[in-house]
């Protein structure tokens, strides 16, 4: 194989795999069908920051692929295949498969893939069918698309497809994503070509997260999209989010990103939530403050102190005593009994849970806080029950000490009596 070849084809096999909510590929091998659905997802999840292949990285020509070997029939290609996914070390099976792949001729990549996908699509070897699809893509993404709509579901395969066609052809992506929708709500084919030209163009990628209306489907572009801003800064990443007309897309833009940049400025990050009120910042400012007190506990602090009372101060509150909880439960508590006006069911919550596993008794002497009676006998339920599994005895001894309600006491009684 030449060498711009193997490069080509292993920027592909990032595209490949890249940050996608996939589910199950349908195969007409049932034993194959259990393990796909698992493996897709489990893909998606672990790569969501993959980076990207440069530009027009699909661009490759017969010629540049080498020649194929005409002595191989079908069915030897197919079981030479079987023979790559055999191997157990992963660099040379990724190698002998680059070589394989730079042996199919535009006809082959069909039989190829299904037979693949016939062989079980593991997580292990979900990085190879990735870079099975990106290679069809490079040579006819039409057929490789048309297969996909046929034999595939929940969206892998076919935002493989267009991720990699559209970093190389996006007019054609899109005119195909076009004409390929015809229901209602979000174009899903728009979410492998934002991917596609995130980091090479943009501004269309912003134009056509914008158009799709609030779906799953837009927020798997905002996923794909996000990555390529967040690598600019925080000044670019919170100037493209202010420049966001729509405010779902903004809130969750914010979402996404505040963990991110928390990392690198949480004192910035804290600030720029302020002064953006909303969903983003009701539901992110405790992460902000978890992140800002493990690194720089004297100014995480000084910061809460500095917070007006209300939402926001609760909420940083509760990611404090996150993080503190962990190593010295005492502290957190202690926190608690400091600013009872802070307090809520949330924070109380976050202490028993982050606590509970290097202290269980302290944990479960913070319930009795919790002011719904609803929440207060789930947590007794939950925390006393989970604890009577790891050490009934000291579970059991706490529970002789601190008297519980009636209807928790016989829970727990069935559960222990289930075991």
């Amino acid at each position: 194989m030449k060498t711009n070849t193997t490069m080509t084809l292993a920027g592909l096999l990032l595209i490949g795999v890249g940050g996608f909510m996939a589910g199950r590929v349908t195969s007409s091998r049932p034993a194959a069908e259990s393990q796909e659905g698992s493996a897709e997802r489990r893909a998606s999840r672990s790569s969501a920051a993959a980076p990207e292949a440069t530009p027009g990285a699909a661009k490759f020509s017969r010629a540049s692929r080498g020649e194929r070997s005409p002595a191989m029939n079908p069915a030897e290609r197919l079981a030479k295949l079987d023979l790559i996914m055999r191997g157990e070390n992963a660099l040379d099976r990724n190698r002998a498969l680059l070589a394989y792949i730079d042996q199919l001729g535009p006809g082959d990549f069909e039989g190829a893939v299904a037979h693949f996908r016939g062989i079980g699509l593991t997580e292990e070897r979900m990085g190879e069918y990735g870079l099975l699809l990106s290679a069809w893509a490079g040579v006819d993404p039409t057929a490789a698309l048309t297969y996909a709509k046929a034999n595939t579901k929940d969206g892998f395969a076919t935002d493989t497809i267009l991720t990699t066609w559209a970093s190389a052809d996006p007019d054609s992506a899109i005119r195909w994503a076009q004409s390929n929708f015809a229901g209602e709500g979000a174009n899903p084919y728009l979410t492998g070509i934002i991917r596609g030209i995130a980091a090479s163009d943009p501004a269309r990628a912003t134009e056509l997260l914008a158009s799709m209306p609030r779906s799953q489907e837009r927020g798997k572009g905002l996923d794909a999209f996000l990555p390529h801003l967040l690598q600019q800064g925080a000044e670019a990443t919170q100037a493209w989010i202010s420049g966001l007309t729509d405010d779902s897309l903004k809130n969750g833009a914010m979402m996404r990103s505040a963990g991110t940049l928390a990392e690198s400025d949480p004192a910035g990050t804290a600030s720029w939530l302020l002064a953006n009120p909303g969903e983003a910042a009701k539901r992110r400012m405790d992460d902000v403050y978890s992140t800002w007190v493990q690194k720089d506990q004297q100014a995480a602090l000084s910061s809460y102190a500095a917070l007006p009372a209300g939402e926001n101060r609760s909420n940083a509150l509760r990611g404090l005593v996150a993080s503190i909880a962990v190593e010295n439960p005492k502290a957190a508590v202690s926190m608690l009994d400091q600013h009872p006006n802070d307090v809520t069911d949330k924070v109380v919550q976050s202490v028993i849970w982050h606590s509970f596993g290097s202290d269980p008794s302290i944990a479960a002497s913070q319930i009795a806080r919790i002011t719904d009676e609803g929440q207060r006998n789930q947590m007794y339920r939950r925390a006393i029950g989970s604890w009577q599994e790891r050490d009934p005895a000291s579970a059991q001894a706490w529970m002789n000490s601190n008297p519980l309600p009636e209807s928790v006491q016989k829970d727990l009684k069935r559960q222990q009596g289930g075991q």
